[in-house]
C-alpha cells in the first residue's frame, strides 16, 4: 500500500462530496461517538484496512449477493421479505451502513444493531417455489451468507488493490467471527481452506434463476452512484462477477456478465486510488477519530 494521497483543498472537497453521495445512508450514524469506545474488531485489524475502500466494498458486496441469491432458500427469503425490488438504492445503503457499523461502530451500537437484525429475521420464514422450507435465522443459511461476504470483500481487495496472503486471510476470517457469532453463523469459516470446503459442499445447490437476472437488471438501473459516476457503477458490477470462481459463474450462467477487455486495469486503478485517498467523513476515518487516532491512520504504509 502506498502513502496517503494529499489533495488540494478544493479537489478534496469534490472527492469527499462524490464519495459521500456514494456512501450516503437514509439513517445516518455518528461513528465519532462515544469517544474511546472500541469496535468489535481493533483498528490495527485487516478488516479496518479493507473496509475503508468504498469501491472494493461495493464490488465485494455485489459478489456476495450474487452467491447468496444462487442458493434457493436464501434467494426466496431475500426476494420475498426485503425491499430490494421496490427500493434497491435504499436497501444497498442500509446494507452498507450495517456493514460499516459491524466493522467500525462502537461495540455496544454494533451489538444492538445485530440483535435487531436477528429479531427481524425471526419473522422471515416460508417455502421456496420448490416447496423447501427456509428460515432466515437458520445457522446453515447464516453461515453461507457470512462466508460469501467474507469471500467477496477479501477477493475484491485481492484482485483489485493488492494480493492478500494466507496469514491476512486467516486474520480476516477470525476477525469476522466476532459478528458471525452474534448473527448466529455458527459454522462460519476460519480460513480460506474452510471457505473453499464450504463452497464445494454448497455448490451443487447453487442454480441460475430469473431472480438473479432481475437482480442484475435492477442493480444496473439503480442510481446507486452519483450521475457523474454511473458508468463506473456498471463497470464495478461486472468486476464483482469476475471475482466469482469460474466454475460457479458457469453454473449460474453469468460468465458473460463479467469485465470487458481493458476494464480490469481501470478497476484496479480506481480501487488502488480509492485505497489511498483519505475520506474525512467516512466511517473509517470517523472511527479513528473516536479512538484518538490520526485521520490517515489506516492509509499509512504497513
Amino acid at each position: 500500500m502506498g502513502s496517503p494521497i494529499v489533495l488540494p483543498g478544493f479537489v478534496q472537497r469534490r472527492v469527499d462530496a462524490l464519495a459521500r453521495a456514494l456512501m450516503r445512508s437514509p439513517d445516518p450514524f455518528d461513528f465519532t461517538e462515544p469517544r474511546g469506545e472500541e469496535a468489535l474488531v481493533p483498528p490495527d485489524s485487516v478488516s479496518w484496512r479493507l473496509f475503508k475502500n468504498p469501491l472494493c466494498v461495493f464490488i465485494g458486496g455485489v459478489a456476495a449477493v450474487i452467491l447468496e441469491l444462487a442458493e434457493p432458500r436464501v434467494r426466496t427469503g431475500v426476494w420475498e421479505h426485503s425491499s430490494f425490488r421496490a427500493d434497491p438504492v435504499g436497501r444497498l445503503q442500509r446494507t452498507g451502513r450495517a456493514a460499516m457499523i459491524t466493522v467500525y461502530g462502537p461495540r455496544r451500537a454494533a451489538e444492538a444493531m445485530i440483535a435487531g437484525v436477528v429479531r427481524r429475521h425471526e419473522r422471515v420464514t416460508g417455502l421456496t417455489p420448490a416447496g423447501e422450507p427456509y428460515r432466515a435465522n437458520d445457522p446453515e443459511l447464516l453461515t453461507w451468507v457470512q462466508a460469501t461476504a467474507s469471500f467477496g470483500f477479501a477477493e475484491s481487495h485481492h484482485a483489485y488493490v493488492r494480493p492478500l496472503g494466507d496469514p491476512e486471510r486467516r486474520r480476516l476470517y477470525r476477525e469476522a467471527m466476532a459478528s458471525a457469532v452474534l448473527y448466529g453463523a455458527t459454522g462460519a469459516p476460519l480460513s480460506d481452506d474452510e471457505r473453499l470446503a464450504l463452497f464445494a459442499d454448497v455448490s451443487l445447490r447453487l442454480e441460475p434463476s430469473a431472480i438473479l437476472r432481475e437482480f442484475f437488471a435492477i442493480l444496473r438501473a439503480a442510481p446507486a452512484f452519483p450521475a457523474a459516476a454511473r458508468g463506473l457503477q456498471h463497470v464495478l458490477i461486472r468486476a464483482a462477477v469476475d471475482i466469482i470462481p469460474a466454475d460457479l459463474r458457469a453454473r449460474l450462467e453469468i460468465a458473460g456478465y463479467g469485465l470487458r477487455p481493458g476494464e480490469a486495469a481501470l478497476v484496479r486503478g480506481a480501487c488502488a486510488l480509492a485505497d489511498r485517498i483519505v475520506l474525512n467523513f467516512s466511517p473509517a476515518v470517523q472511527s479513528c477519530r473516536r479512538l484518538g487516532l490520526p485521520a490517515d491512520y489506516l492509509y499509512r504504509a504497513e
